[in-house]
């Protein structure tokens, strides 16, 4: 089911579905209503439509837009700022000091979406449209931004799931736009109760101690709220963080099961898969709940990240 309309997440932030992979509730962009308006994660070059419609229905006209922020260069997050900012004619594109020239010269970062993502990249990500060097903003760990006369946004550098990946904390709503450095929430098994925190590991820069680091460095700010890439956001972000750290353990301990056994991502990618349906199955969640297509998508994502890390 498509919601038409961005989510009102509190006063000044929306979060506007972008339908990643056709599938609702998988890839978010969010939306702050400051001075300077600023969207962060306009997701892949499909998704662009849907944030244009739901800048529209928030009452936004896209030379209102200043600043896209994306927290990391993989083109699920970051795919679609070449396009949308040929529209936005006042908008700067802000980006981690690794993922910078990757946004200028796209071809190494679709090469490696075309090894993970195969024939089915051109459906999911085309087009990828440069962006020109004067319209990119370089924003490094400790780094701030003012985007309000209350409001300056400040960025961590939050290695992990890739190295190109900063966190940004809005320090009005006390929280952190966290991209995919501490996991994936699952928003599909928030109607059933069920609250679902993965990481993920996808290849090739995925790193368990930092992104252990990053889970630290966010559980010591007593933040009230994490605003996920994939998706939505949650308010107790104590427990999110505790469930991904325990899960990066368990997955872990697989990942390295699997390359003593001498066996590949695919056996992991299975063995992963079955753990998290055990763990939905005690919550009482059905087999054939429709949560289990993304579980099963980033099972195998997350097992060649890992097996990659532990061959190196």
């Amino acid at each position: 089911m498509h919601k038409k309309y961005p989510i009102q997440l509190n006063e000044r932030i929306h979060l506007i579905d972008g339908f990643d992979l056709g599938v609702a509730e998988r890839t978010g962009t969010y939306v702050i209503n400051e001075e300077e308006l600023t969207i962060i994660d306009p997701g892949p070059s499909p998704s662009v439509k849907h944030v244009k419609i739901g800048l529209e229905a928030l009452g936004f006209s896209l030379d209102q837009v200043k600043y896209i922020i994306v927290t990391h260069v993989h083109l699920d997050h970051s795919g679609g700022a070449g396009l949308l900012i040929q529209d936005c004619p006042n908008a700067t594109v802000v980006v981690h000091p690794r993922g910078a020239r990757h946004l200028a010269n796209p071809e190494r970062l679709v090469a490696g979406a075309k090894l993970v993502y195969g024939e089915r990249f051109s459906k999911l990500f085309e087009p990828i449209i440069s962006i020109p060097a004067d319209r990119l903003l370089v924003k490094d760990e400790g780094d701030t931004l003012e985007i309000g006369r209350t409001c300056t946004l400040k960025f961590l550098d939050t290695p992990g799931h890739a190295k190109h990946h900063f966190s940004i904390f809005d320090p009005i709503s006390n929280g952190i736009f966290s991209g995919d450095t501490v996991g994936i929430r699952y928003e599909q098994l928030i109607r059933d109760d069920v609250n679902l925190f993965l990481p993920s590991t996808s290849p090739n820069q995925f790193d368990p101690d930092a992104m252990r680091r990053a889970i630290d460095r966010m559980s010591e700010m007593n933040l009230h709220a994490i605003y996920f890439g994939h998706y939505g956001m949650t308010d107790a972000p104590h427990k999110a963080l505790q469930q991904v750290s325990e899960w990066l353990d368990a997955f872990m301990k697989e990942a390295e099961n699997v390359v003593a056994e001498q066996k590949g991502h695919d056996v992991l990618a299975q063995r992963l898969f079955n753990r998290v349906r055990e763990y939905l199955r005690k919550s009482g969640i059905p087999d054939d709940h429709e949560v289990y297509f993304l579980i099963e998508v980033d099972m195998q994502v997350s097992a060649m990240g890992m097996i990659d890390f532990l061959k190196k």
